[in-house]
């Protein structure tokens, strides 16, 4: 099987939140986001939005209780566990951190050095989603950069 040729990410998280259109200018605002597509609902809040960062691209929508929905749980709903949290590849991660703390973001995963190259740490967002972000990429070391 051939991969096909994209100009974006093939894996595209997804996340709900309560107040989306507020989460949505926090993540442009402390993490760099740029609107890419907001579609309101007629209840007032985001029936889809898409939010890139460099070639990565983010899939969000307000909590609802609908199918999809009932298959998800808030970070507040489980004492802020998560059984997936996104790791998004930055140029400047000492920067970026710095940004996200000055925005509010609540750092679990201070900044550090990698062993294995780069730099890292890890967030929680306005509603408590958990993110990583680093400068380590491993797709340059495919390309063999």
């Amino acid at each position: 099987m051939t991969t096909p040729t994209v100009s974006g990410s093939t894996i595209i998280p997804c996340l709900r939140y309560r107040d989306a259109h507020a989460a949505i200018e926090w993540l442009c605002k402390a993490f760099g986001f740029t609107r890419q597509a907001v579609y309101d609902d007629d209840q007032g809040g985001v029936a889809h939005a898409q939010l890139a960062y460099g070639s990565g691209l983010l899939m969000l929508g307000s909590a609802r209780d609908d199918a999809f929905g009932r298959r998800m749980v808030q970070p507040d709903q489980v004492g802020g566990r998560e059984t997936q949290c996104a790791y998004v590849v930055v140029k400047d991660c000492k920067a970026h951190y710095e940004q996200a703390k000055a925005a509010g973001a609540v750092i679990v995963d201070e900044y550090a050095e990698k062993d294995y190259g780069g730099a890292g740490y890890s967030c929680r967002d306005v509603e408590g989603h958990l993110w990583s972000f680093g400068s380590y990429d491993p797709w340059a070391e495919v390309a063999g950069a």
